[in-house]
């Protein structure tokens, strides 16, 4: 008879589950023309149906199946019944067949923390839905001016991730990355989302892992909460390119998929949920992140939820990109 899969291996099992139920409830949400916003602490910091529906979902699967599991969701919601819609079941056949890394075969759920962002670019997803819902249904769309409004919107769809990671002794060692809207450039009828998943010591599926050109030096930063230093550590490490992007997810899919080199974010801002389960996956490619100092990032169930220092993550050549972190920024981030 089969032995029982590692707990590891089935709390991602869930967690793939619940991040795919979670792109469809992404989806809905958009389609249902009411995000249902509130305001948290000002425009850039907005929370929607979507965001309050995938952390109930997510939170209340995972905590059903795994309960001495410590899961920790970006948003702050009241304690209450959640539908039975909402809870995932399921697991990922294909996780469970695969085999548990040896140093994470005995694990306690105890000892676990798992960190969430149900809906990581939030901006994004809300600024891409006022430009979708300004279209009367089932009008088309003409002028060049239309076209291009309406392709901008689209793309910042791909900003938008769910994500789910996974910690150890304060270590990022596995995560789940969903995309709700991947694949929309193929256009109506076309099967929308996809889920990245990594595991330390087995590898990451769900994507081709691709670099850039070693010619390239392409940066990816933060889209919509830059200041002065954030400009000036981007500016040091000499790029031949700059993407302005939302969403932390979306930027390390942009590492992994050949898109960018480094990103780069010299600032505090970015919250443990935004880059554990990211991290994760970078990471079980041979990529790294830590703060602007080179430290590791810790996901014990007690830390602040800030990154204070910051965030640099590169797919290779981490400590060129760090040797360029101006002094400036070391002494405002320290």
């Amino acid at each position: 008879m089969a032995s029982k899969p590692a707990l590891l291996m089935r709390l991602m099992a869930s967690a793939y589950a619940v991040a795919e139920k979670s792109g469809a409830i992404a989806r809905k949400v958009m389609r249902s023309g009411d995000l249902g916003i509130v305001e948290k602490t000002g425009a850039n910091d907005l929370q929607t149906a979507a965001d309050r529906l995938v952390q109930k979902s997510i939170c209340a699967s995972l905590s059903r199946s795994f309960p001495k599991v410590t899961i920790i969701g970006e948003e702050d919601l009241p304690a209450e019944t959640v539908e039975e819609d909402l809870i995932e079941t399921t697991q990922a056949e294909e996780i469970l067949l695969k085999p548990c890394p040896p140093e994470y075969n005995n694990l306690k759920e105890e000892e676990l923390v798992v960190w969430v962002d149900p809906l990581d670019g939030t901006k994004e997803y809300t600024e891409a839905a006022s430009v979708l819902y300004s279209i009367p249904h089932g009008q088309k769309v003409h002028s060049g001016a239309e076209l291009q409004l309406l392709a901008t919107a689209l793309r910042l769809l791909d900003h938008v991730t769910v994500l789910i990671g996974i910690a150890y002794g304060g270590k990022a060692i596995a995560g789940v990355i969903n995309q709700p809207f991947y694949n929309y450039q193929m256009g109506a009828g076309a099967v929308l989302g996809r889920t990245m998943w990594g595991v330390l010591g087995l590898g990451a599926f769900g994507f081709q892992l691709q670099e850039v050109p070693g010619d390239q030096r392409i940066v990816t930063t933060t889209r919509s909460h830059s200041n002065k230093l954030v400009t000036d550590c981007v500016q040091a490490m000499e790029p031949t390119t700059v993407i302005k992007v939302g969403g932390a997810g979306n930027k390390i899919v942009q590492l992994v998929e050949g898109k960018a080199s480094a990103y780069v974010f010299a600032s505090p801002g970015c919250k443990k949920w935004d880059t554990c389960g990211p991290e994760a996956i970078l990471h079980a490619v041979g990529g790294k992140l830590t703060d602007m100092h080179g430290n590791a990032y810790c996901y014990d169930a007690n830390v602040k939820h800030m990154n204070s220092a910051g965030v640099l993550a590169t797919l290779r050549n981490h400590e060129y990109y760090l040797s360029r972190v101006p002094q400036s920024v070391r002494q405002a981030l320290s």
